[in-house]
């Protein structure tokens, strides 16, 4: 049974905490792009995953739970409860700062009333752009004052769950 709790515990980090990590990167580029509606899909992808990031966390519980007498694993052995607190200050930076920044700037770009999902640019954004279109043509993107607040916390969020995987391979 500790195998299998192994195993979820694994795939489930590598295909929930994985786009958690890495969606709201790619919500940057929408956010450049000026696609408000992706970015909206975008913020509510890694909401999701975010939260689903708790079976993750569960798995693991239930890893340490399982795991034999002799390694003396307990919530207050170090790499698990650093591993723990920095998981706990991802998941609220994802919450508090990365999902609601890519919901501001989906708000933002998809209030400049086009019906492509706010491709043109907006009224009162910064850093406007022109990009070239797939066309040849070109359409104005706008990096929404948002852009900040997406890259850093999501970079923040990014390092502290590496830090985390690294705690959880190495076991110091």
């Amino acid at each position: 049974m500790e195998t299998v709790l192994n195993v979820l515990h694994v795939v489930a980090a590598v295909f929930i905490v994985g786009p958690m990590a890495i969606l709201p990167m790619t919500g940057m580029r929408a956010v450049r792009a000026g696609q408000g509606g992706q970015v909206a899909t975008l913020a509510k992808s890694t909401n999701i995953f975010t939260l689903l990031s708790l079976v993750v966390v569960f798995f693991g519980f239930g890893v340490m739970g399982m795991a034999d007498k002799k390694f003396h694993l307990s919530f207050t052995t170090p790499w698990i409860l650093i591993s723990i607190i920095l998981y706990v200050i991802a998941l609220v930076l994802s919450l508090a700062l990365v999902v609601p920044g890519l919901r501001a700037a989906a708000e933002r770009l998809q209030g400049s009333g086009n019906a492509d999902g706010g491709t043109a640019g907006v009224a009162g954004g910064t850093g406007a752009a022109a990009v070239k279109g797939a066309a040849g043509g070109t359409a104005t993107a706008v990096k929404a004052p948002e852009y900040g607040r997406i890259a850093a916390g999501s970079g923040l969020v990014s390092l502290l769950l590496l830090a985390v995987v690294v705690l959880m391979v190495w076991k110091p």
